[in-house]
């Protein structure tokens, strides 16, 4: 993911954009973006996957850019949040369920 966060650093950069991108804003961004990738289910199963990728896209790209204006690294934090769930939703106790940890 690194040649995409450069691109989209240096795109942002190219725009002087970077002035919007406080952790507020990013954080209503991502919000808004996942609210139209989920609009493309809004009346069913059935979906644009094209529409469904650039909606992924988009909330992908705003969790990059804040992940970066935290100066976290995501895949860093994405693993130690793995590590938790791995601890909270042991195998043996959660294998084909949905039940939410406290209730496991």
């Amino acid at each position: 993911m690194e040649r995409a966060k450069q691109a989209i650093i240096k795109f942002n950069q190219e725009r002087d954009w970077d002035q919007f991108h406080t952790p507020a804003n990013l954080a209503k961004s991502i919000s808004i973006e996942a609210g139209e990738l989920l609009e493309c289910f809004q009346w069913g199963d059935k979906y644009d996957k094209q529409a469904v990728c650039e909606e992924l896209a988009d909330v992908v790209n705003y969790c990059i850019v804040m992940a970066d204006r935290l100066g976290v690294d995501l895949e860093e934090i994405l693993l130690e949040k793995l590590q938790k769930n791995i601890e909270k939703y042991p195998v043996e106790k959660a294998k084909g369920r949905n039940t939410k940890y406290d209730k496991l």
